[in-house]
């Protein structure tokens, strides 16, 4: 029996039938060929045409992912631009995007010559407003609900319909000087205490919209600590009550979360290791009737960064311009004379500098990351994975030093007034023609936007490596966030490996009594007795024993407590967070012994790599592990203490599997190591000469299913060929002539639910399942990587591998399983992530089981695995100067201690344009773009998400050029901070995921896409941007100081082959690859010095390594090949490439700016955007 698990029952427990089916939509007729293939002018009403080819034509029953028919109801008019979500049901509960969301249907991509339009409805029955609506909440539908209660009817699997309020968002802001803006300081406007409502806050980047003055009212001070007033809804102008939320202005405050159930119900057989306030929470508020036994406690369950501010990147390049440019955009600037480009309103506040850049290596919330092309630098994670700065940029101070205390941080300052006000444009806000300047990476990595928030607040705030929002500035209003055609959502690295965590260890801790949030450094402290929740501003007392500070061992001063100093912190949490004991560590080995398998030799590196790790497994005294072998039938092994040698079991009875010694197959490993040794050291021998062909997967991952489900654990799956036999067993779907096909790719859904029932089911017992599939034929990724998306796994893919004729991946995949076996590991994890009333979840991203609306159960939790969110703003916030996010983790660790790690994000509140676009995070709206994306290809088609990508890009720049730019001028105008999205955009429709038009295998394909929904941040931008590296002409200027080791740093360019030349030699890192491409008449020295060949004759076909030279040289491109290696979990491959060899594809087809056959260079991109805005 599950508690907030899956029902045992199909239809409920895995929800198969409790979605609803999507609204009508109907296609436009094909648009006229040529470049301009978007309308994105008012509404135009068009013919109805037939429904678009792809593999979802007619409409699936309620409760399916399909699309639903194309043909719009009676009295509906089509319009031309679909929203990026199709209207979710009022009572649809958020739901796991794994399987499929839907991404709102978008136009057609730049290259073909027509394209077909779909529209989305949020309701069937009311015909569609003018604007796109994008993160509009669902209209309420009969009684009023609690805000975010669980919402009625069962929960499953499945992922809800897009919110129409999910578009895909803009990308990051960049340096630059300012251009042509005359700024004028404001003076603040006087605000009468006296009224009963406050006006808006004033916007943080110093802009407001025509016709709107900007305010700013300063909060009332509290009496005990004058200089930081509490957070919250601001004061109305009277005396604050002592107790209970204040008035929210118009709004009425929704009430707090309404617990839905305690966990541990009376009878409850089974011990989900989660509680909090609805959804069983250990300490549930108040009296359940029904509900059995009362958990005492409720916990969050993500892990978040070191707290601390982001500090501004270095100064942006000179940016050059487009040598030619075709007839009829040659003259793009203004006239002489011309006044430059204005923002409505005048600027007050400056708001933070963003730099642009090339993505990073660093990523999010992983192990220490390497440098990935996007993303903030990453910290250094614990050896041996230390995480260091990324590639070809300069050093910079470390950022997120935990403070070292200070009076008050726990008390927000006065009023955001307090920010110093500056007479010039924030360089986000710069104008950037992308026509015109082309040179737009930037010399340093981008960096995550900083908030514009008060000095105090800043510098405690979240790690973006591990908590950060697509819009560092959050709108007032959904309507503003819809106008603005910016997606907003959370990216997560929950787990990251942290250089520095705070660990407190405390029989209470402090949480909300309403809706259980934890202690953080945004809650305000009314006095030394009481605090006010930043998130449901419910006042709170302040417990006795949180008043001594065990660092400072001073009484009397809770707001210095660690808990209030760092927005990442893990707590060792007490007794009554745990329904049963902790579990141990348990691993289980399940491994083809087919023979295909052995002809890849994989078995002796998997069994090597056991022996040489096996102490190093994560794990006490408690540890246990297991191991099953299979092909045509399944081999269990007896290693139970006092054999003298292992005992095989075979079970040939596949169609009903059995466990033949139930308590030996899984053994304590110190007490049984010699055992474990002397199977590990046999296993390669024993099946050396199998002839055995068949596949029994399914029946394998049952009997593992079996072993585990009484403790929990993880099973660790190796295939190497489509399953044959039993259940699951299945079929090749993959034409290889099709694989170039320019229209649309079939076969992304899997083609049986078998391996999505049975993870539910492992989700459900917290067993977690892994797959490491290393093959050269078609194995059906698609339907085989269910297993582990929906019990928290992995996938690792290792294609074409082969022990003898690929040795790069040989080294990859032993380089990833010393990783995967010794990192660390949290077992029977939840995760919960919060926010200020106001704001909602509507959907999630990664690989996990949705429990409940806003509760993620992971039954593993690795520090290579990234999440990201979807939210909407259900309640105005015009009364609230900042808003609050946080996520926590509950899990057990391999020591067998229950811990919660929290992470609280706190960002401000805009009510202007300027100021959202000013806060726009590139890189974080790119990847939560890339989700929805792969979430759009599979529940829709593949060109629907090519669409809506192309779209997402044009709608932002379309909205800030009307909105935002008061004086028009030719070209394609862009804010500084959004000067790379559509380089990123094309980066995508290029990617492996999304490509068309260019040979990809099905199963490459959909392990890109699993990356870009599983990998932190900062990793996907690397696989997305790669990064560009010339290493012949390596030298020590601008290079970095690392443990006595010299890192040069070269500069990273742009993809285009213009950048290339055949003296030359250049790297390209496409984060779990690089090739170094060696051009024909490359210099001599670097042949010799680093390549150790004569001449480039002597350079062979397939070289995976650098040889170790005693030169200079070799010593610098050595060091900084191995520097960028360090900063990423995982360990990406080198191939050295001749400008003759066969490879040399590989490398070009990472040229994003670059015409394909198939696909638009980036300038014409460009224009093609331009063309559709300008319509």
């Amino acid at each position: 029996m599950y508690i907030e698990g899956p029902s045992p029952t199909p239809g409920m427990g895995y929800n198969m039938g409790s979605q609803a089916p999507y609204n009508p939509m109907e296609a436009k007729g094909p648009v006229a060929p040529g470049a301009a293939l978007y309308n994105p002018g008012p509404y135009q009403p068009g013919p109805p045409a037939g429904p678009p080819a792809g593999p979802y034509q007619p409409g699936p029953p309620a409760g399916s992912h399909g699309m639903g028919s194309y043909h719009t109801l009676p009295g509906q008019s089509p319009s031309t631009r679909p929203p990026m979500g199709g209207g979710p049901p009022p009572l649809t509960p958020p739901q796991s995007c794994s399987p499929a969301p839907r991404m709102p249907p978008a136009q057609a991509t730049p290259p073909p010559p027509a394209a077909t339009v779909h529209n989305y409805y949020p309701n069937q029955h009311q015909a569609p407003s003018p604007a796109w609506q994008y993160g509009a909440a669902p209209p309420p539908v009969g009684a009023e609900t609690p805000v975010r209660a669980p919402p009625p009817g069962p929960l499953g699997n499945h992922v809800g319909p897009m919110n129409p309020a999910v578009t895909l968002a803009p990308p990051q802001p960049s340096p630059s000087s300012p251009a042509g803006y005359a700024p004028t300081p404001q003076a603040p406007v006087p605000h009468s205490a006296g009224s009963g409502s406050r006006p808006p806050p004033a916007p943080l980047q110093g802009y407001t919209q025509p016709g709107h003055a900007p305010q700013m009212a300063p909060m009332a001070p509290q009496p005990y600590q004058p200089g930081r007033a509490p957070y919250g809804a601001p004061p109305t102008g009277h005396a604050m009550p002592p107790m209970g939320p204040p008035p929210l202005g118009n709004a009425t405050p929704p009430p707090p979360k309404a617990p839905a159930q305690c966990e541990g119900s009376a009878g409850s057989t089974h011990t989900p290791t989660e509680a909090d306030g609805e959804q069983g929470d250990i300490e549930c508020p108040g009296p359940a009737a029904g509900n059995g036994l009362q958990a005492p406690y409720s916990f969050n369950h993500v892990e978040n960064h070191m707290a601390g501010s982001p500090q501004p990147g270095p100064p942006g390049r000179h940016l050059g311009h487009y040598p030619s440019l075709p007839p009829g955009y040659q003259n793009t600037s203004a006239p002489p004379g011309a006044a430059p480009p204005m923002y409505a309103g005048t600027p007050m506040q400056a708001g933070p500098l963003m730099q642009a850049g090339s993505p990073m290596l660093a990523g999010p919330p992983m192990q220490a990351g390497p440098p990935m092309q996007a993303g903030p630098p990453m910290q250094a994670g614990p050896s041996p994975y230390p995480q260091q700065r990324p590639p070809s940029y300069p050093q910079q101070p470390q950022l997120y030093q935990q403070p070292s205390g200070g009076p008050g941080l726990a008390q927000m300052s006065s009023s955001l007034a307090s920010l110093s006000l500056q007479a010039s444009t924030p360089e986000a806000l710069r104008v950037v023609n992308l026509l015109q300047e082309r040179n737009l990476l930037a010399p340093g990595p981008i960096l995550a936007p900083t908030p514009p928030l008060p000095q105090d607040l800043q510098k405690v705030n979240c790690n973006p490596e591990v908590f950060r929002c697509t819009l560092s500035s959050i709108p007032q209003t959904q309507s503003l966030l819809n106008k603005a055609k910016l997606p907003l959502g959370l990216l997560l690295h929950p787990f990251k490996d942290l250089s520095q965590l705070p660990v407190v260890t405390s029989s209470t801790i402090v949480r909300c009594r309403s809706c259980r949030t934890y202690i953080n450094p945004f809650v305000s402290f009314l006095d030394q007795r009481r605090w006010k929740c930043n998130l449901c501003f419910r006042v709170n007392d302040v417990p006795e024993e949180f008043m001594y500070n065990p660092i400072s061992r001073s009484y009397g001063e809770p707001q210095k407590r660690p808990e209030v100093q760092n927005a990442t912190i893990e707590f060792i949490a007490p007794s009554e967070y745990m329904l049963r004991p902790p579990q141990p560590a348990v691993y289980l080995f399940v491994l083809d012994v087919s023979h295909n398998a052995v002809e890849t030799g994989y078995l002796q590196v998997v069994c090597q790599s056991l022996l040489d790790n096996i102490s190093a497994l994560p794990g006490d005294t408690r540890t246990k592990v297991g191991f099953i072998t299979f092909d045509s039938t399944i081999h269990f092994y007896n290693l139970q203490e006092g054999l003298s040698q292992p005992q095989m079991l075979i079970v040939s009875d596949i169609a009903d599997i059995f466990l033949p010694t139930p308590d030996s197959l899984l053994v304590n490993l110190n007490e049984c190591k010699e055992l474990v040794q002397d199977l590990l050291k046999s296993l390669p021998h024993i099946f050396e000469k199998t002839m055995e062909t068949q596949s029994a997967l399914g029946p394998a991952l049952q009997a593992a299913f079996k072993l585990l489900s009484p403790t929990g654990g993880r099973v660790s799956v190796f295939q190497t060929q489509l399953p044959s036999m039993g259940v699951g067993a299945l079929k090749s779907r993959e034409d290889p002539n099709q694989r170039a096909n320019a229209k649309d790719i079939q076969h992304l859904a899997p083609a049986t639910d078998f391996y999505k029932k049975l993870a539910l089911d492992c989700s459900g017992q917290q067993v977690a399942v892994d797959l490491f599939l290393l093959s050269s034929q078609y194995c059906d990724l698609a339907s085989l990587g269910c297993i582990s998306r929906y019990s928290a796994g992995s996938v690792y893919y290792y294609p074409s591998y082969h022990h003898q004729h690929n040795p790069a991946q040989v080294e990859r995949f032993q380089k990833d399983l010393k990783r995967y076996l010794t990192r660390k590991i949290g077992f029977e994890a939840v995760m919960r992530i919060r926010c200020t009333k106001g704001l909602s979840i509507h959907t999630f991203h990664g690989n996990f089981f949705v429990r409940s609306t806003d509760l993620l159960s992971l039954p593993n939790v690795n520090p290579d695995a990234g999440f990201a969110v979807q939210m909407s703003i259900e309640e105005n916030l015009v009364d609230m100067q900042v808003v609050s996010f946080q996520a926590a983790l509950l899990y057990t660790s391999s020591k067998g201690e229950r811990r919660i790690r929290v992470h609280t994000l706190c960002l401000p509140v805009v009510n202007s344009l300027s100021d959202i676009f000013a806060g726009a995070d590139v890189q974080a709206v790119t990847g939560l773009l890339a989700s929805m994306a792969v979430d759009r290809s599979v529940s829709a088609s593949l060109g629907d998400a090519r669409d809506a990508m192309t779209n997402a890009a044009i709608d932002s720049l379309a909205s800030y050029r009307s909105s935002v730019l008061t004086i028009q001028q030719p070209g394609l105008l862009a804010p500084a901070c959004l000067r790379l999205f559509p380089l990123y955009v094309l980066a995508l429709l290029k990617q492996k995921a999304f490509r068309t038009g260019t040979s990809t295998r099905l199963d490459d394909r959909v392990f890109s896409m699993c990356q870009l929904k599983f990998q932190p941040l900062v990793y996907s931008m690397l696989m997305v941007h790669p990064a560009l590296y010339r290493l012949d002409d390596l030298t020590d200027q601008g290079a970095l100081n690392i443990s006595e080791r010299t890192i040069p740093q070269p500069r990273e360019l742009q993809l285009s082959v213009e950048k290339l030349s055949r003296d030359g030699a250049f790297l390209m890192d496409a984060g779990s690859v690089m090739h170094l491409w060696v051009g024909r008449s490359c210099n001599p020295s670097f042949l010799t010095q680093v390549l150790g060949v004569p001449d480039y004759a002597a350079l062979p076909q397939n070289m995976y390594q650098l040889p170790e030279l005693d030169t200079a040289e070799s010593q610098r491109t050595r060091a900084f090949l191995g520097w960028l290696r360090d900063q990423r979990p995982f360990f990406p491959s080198l191939h050295i490439i001749r400008d003759d060899s066969q490879q040399k594809s590989d490398f070009m087809q990472n040229m994003i700016e670059d015409r394909t056959e198939s696909a638009l260079s980036y300038y014409e991109f460009l224009l093609h955007i331009q063309q559709q805005i300008s319509k």
